[in-house]
């Protein structure tokens, strides 16, 4: 009995710790949002749109948002920027690593101690773009549809404001539709979706792998450690990778 409640409350803090750094990310791109697409108003600010979408998707509270849009209007601010770091994990798995920090210093130390503690290495700029495919994605619920609802004709009708592909998909047990689009197309399809009133849940920027490598069970689990180690920073907000993980 003691044991299973060990178990419990451990994953119990464990959750609340995911959940607190999804807020704080949710708060950052925020912070970006408003620095980078012109001021506070969601309304004249796509970027900020998005943010808030993203941050409704995490479950972050309306009061949390609300914070966040007045903290990052304040004079006491802070100046975050966006940095990509890249490099490889341990048998040349290649690694892009995004960031949102108010310490390119204190970031990149703390990514180089841990791909070089874990077997990986820290690289050059830009080193793997060739690897990878920008894409803009977009995830709308599956129950946000209306019935009757053909992908034939989603794309048909989409496939002018850069529609790439259409794919069926399923995330924590709910089922969505994925529009992915080139990232250079990112802002038109966000803007034609809105326009139709078609609901988005969340939208993100996503590199994909063009080809992805195949290692043992015991080498993608070295792999796994290592990003799961560098998810775990609070700077770090997304990392891609060419895994394979297909079983």
């Amino acid at each position: 009995m003691g044991r299973a409640f060990e178990y419990r409350k451990a994953t119990k803090f464990a959750r609340w710790d995911k959940m607190a750094k999804a807020f704080t990310r949710a708060g950052r791109d925020i912070a970006i949002a408003i620095k980078q697409g012109g001021g506070a108003n969601p309304e004249g600010n796509t970027q900020l749109r998005r943010a808030i979408q993203n941050a409704k998707a995490v479950q972050m509270p309306k009061d949390r948002i609300e914070a966040a849009i007045k903290r990052a209007t304040s004079k006491d601010a802070e100046d975050l920027k966006e940095m990509v770091y890249q490099g490889n994990a341990p048998h040349s798995i290649a690694l892009v690593v995004e960031s949102t920090t108010d310490n390119p210093v204190r970031t990149v130390a703390n990514i180089r101690a841990i791909l070089n503690k874990r077997g990986g290495e820290l690289g050059t700029q830009n080193m793997h773009d060739f690897l990878f495919d920008r894409k803009g994605v977009f995830f709308i619920a599956e129950s946000d549809l209306p019935q009757g609802f053909q992908a034939e004709d989603f794309e048909l009708e989409f496939i002018e404001y850069g529609l790439d592909s259409l794919e069926k998909d399923e995330l924590d047990g709910k089922h969505y539709w994925v529009v992915y689009v080139a990232f250079e197309d990112f802002g038109t399809m966000q803007d034609a979706l809105e326009a139709k009133k078609i609901n988005v849940e969340k939208s993100e920027l996503q590199r994909i792998p063009k080809h992805t490598r195949k290692l043992t069970a015991e080498q993608t689990d070295e792999v796994l450690e290592l990003i799961d180690k560098l998810e775990q920073d609070d700077d770090v907000s997304e990392i891609f990778h060419n895994l394979d993980l297909s079983e």
